[in-house]
């Protein structure tokens, strides 16, 4: 990352709550065209959330704490805080000297830009706006909450907006949580009732409804530039499994998420 920082765009992307046997069988069936064809291999790599819910899991990434691979460790990391006898950080780690990654990158030169979905970037009260006031610039609106049918969609709009906007010269860190997996989700999936609620099926859904549009968000990322692109679950979420449901509990349906990481070429599909 030290050579990519400074030279490329970045473009993180946590799937709010998505579970990695949802996301690791929705791939493996051919059921992720759009997000499949970037991962390596066509396949999710499976790693652990450094938190088991929204805030907590982010306040990690933006440390730069991404979840964990999966095995033996210590990993090298990405991103890291100057910090003294970190075992994680590498040769090739970006390390910032601010508190958080975003604050980092905006000292690199970037304009860091969030886009928000669930309630914790909401701006609405003193909780949902420390996680945006990270960034200098932050968008949310109801039509991108967790109660819009529609709001991956609305969010790649503003993401274009955004990409379009921003003078060429002037690199671009965007971040964007994605809301359409947590719940309510039931309504991504035909025939489904609020009555019968959410469901594996129904977050199975969501997901098919993010990789419709998530193309137009890579085009929009990579239009200016190359872009380093990470696509990650903060955490996942349970549906009755061993009698748990939700998410802020230690089961592994909550700490077992999908990860990815790679470049989006300028112009590529």
């Amino acid at each position: 990352m030290r050579g990519v920082v400074g030279r490329d765009d970045l473009l993180l992307i946590t799937l709010d709550t998505l579970r990695y046997d949802v996301a690791a069988e929705l791939a493996e069936a051919g059921r992720l065209p759009n997000l499949a064809g970037h991962l390596p291999g066509g396949r999710w790599e499976k790693r652990h959330a450094p938190g088991n819910f929204t805030y907590a899991s982010h306040q990690a990434m933006f440390a730069g704490f991404l979840p964990t691979p999966a095995s033996a460790g210590p990993h090298p990391r990405l991103f890291a805080a100057r910090f003294e006898g970190s075992e994680s950080t590498a040769a090739r780690t970006f390390v910032f000297d601010t508190p958080d990654l975003v604050s980092g990158l905006a000292d690199a030169g970037y304009r860091t830009v969030c886009i928000g979905g669930v309630g914790f970037f909401n701006r609405r009260g003193a909780l949902g706006s420390v996680l945006p006031g990270m960034f200098q610039e932050s968008h949310w609106e109801p039509e991108f909450g967790v109660a819009s049918p529609t709001s991956f969609e609305s969010q790649v709009a503003r993401a274009e907006r955004v990409a379009a906007e921003l003078p060429a010269s002037r690199r671009l860190f965007l971040f964007v949580n994605v809301p359409s997996l947590h719940q309510p989700n039931w309504f991504h999936l035909p025939g489904a009732t609020r009555e019968a609620g959410d469901s594996r099926e129904t977050h199975a859904a969501a997901l098919e409804y993010v990789d419709r549009h998530i193309g137009r968000l890579f085009a929009a990322a990579s239009s200016r530039r190359r872009c380093f692109t990470i696509v990650c679950s903060d955490h996942g979420t349970a549906y009755g499994d061993d009698g748990w449901t939700g998410h802020r509990l230690g089961h592994e349906s909550v700490w077992t998420v999908p990860y990815a990481h790679f470049f989006l070429e300028p112009g590529a599909p």
